[in-house]
């Protein structure tokens, strides 16, 4: 493994000033899952690590009925799990979580460390943009919003510069029912073959995206109106559409043909389910 000089910032502005200061040579360890694996196997090269852990500003979960649920960079996939508030209003990221690792990876491991991995496969994507997550990203000029949605340009790669910090996610007070199903080689430890997430909204609109199945994952917005008395009506054209929007390739996981009829599968079993509860 590399040698690295280890950094560990008590307070925002200080992690700033160290992005600011040493920028493509800094990584960020959040939960650092990805991360270290990365640095072991040479894939990514830095000279400073900057542990956020330590900052108390991006420990927090908070919920208000105006604001909706932030969740903080440092905040851990178990701490999201043993949320009563996430569990009561934003389940399908408890469902997302548990299907992550073990529990005590779980331990280190970070929402937002998921999403700023941006792999293609990553379980908390496609939940946390069904739920119309917006990402805080802080540098030393200033503050940016950005919707989840318009973050991934690519495999693994983001619109994050290079002294930006993802500082929380926000989700906005929404009403509704989501489901999230994936398929992997290996139960936990392993990257998901193929990910579906839906939210179904109580007034009306169905939130649909796929994940490991394209560089980025994949979004379709063309049932923002939909009525959820109508849904089951619906169940065909959904899927007709998801078909049509996905493109998945063959690796090393999964063949292209496999991730298609799962996606196909997943996607019918959640939009039955949801019919059925709606």
């Amino acid at each position: 493994m590399q040698e690295l000089q280890y950094l560990r910032p008590e307070s925002i502005k200080e992690a700033l000033e160290l992005l600011d200061g040493y920028g493509k040579n800094l990584k960020i360890l959040a939960g650092g899952t990805d991360l270290i694996i990365a640095l072991k196997d040479r894939l990514i090269n830095c000279n400073y690590l900057m542990d956020i852990k330590n900052i108390q500003e991006l420990q927090e979960i908070r919920y208000t009925e105006d604001k909706g649920l932030e969740i903080g960079a440092a905040v851990s996939l178990n701490e999201i799990i043993n949320s009563d508030i996430i569990n009561e209003k934003y389940g399908i990221l408890i469902q997302a979580a548990k299907t992550l690792a073990n529990s005590l990876l779980r331990n280190r491991a970070t929402l937002l460390g998921n999403i700023c991995n941006a792999s293609p496969g990553g379980d908390m994507l496609g939940p946390s943009i069904v739920l119309e997550g917006k990402l805080e990203i802080l540098s030393k000029t200033g503050v940016r919003i950005v919707p989840l949605k318009d973050f991934f340009v690519g495999v693994k790669r983001t619109v994050l510069k290079e002294n930006e910090l993802v500082s929380k996610i926000i989700f906005p007070s929404i009403e509704g029912v989501g489901k999230y199903r994936r398929r992997s080689r290996i139960k936990g430890h392993d990257l998901a073959q193929i990910g579906v997430s839906m939210f179904l909204k109580n007034d009306s609109g169905l939130n649909v995206s796929i994940t490991a199945a394209g560089p980025t994952p994949v979004i379709i917005e063309d049932f923002a109106l939909l009525e959820k008395d109508t849904l089951k009506d619906n169940i065909q054209v959904i899927v007709d559409k998801i078909m049509t929007s996905i493109k998945p390739i063959s690796d090393q996981r999964a063949s292209k043909e496999f991730r298609i009829d799962m996606a196909k599968y997943l996607s019918n079993q959640i939009l039955e389910e949801l019919s059925s509860e709606g």
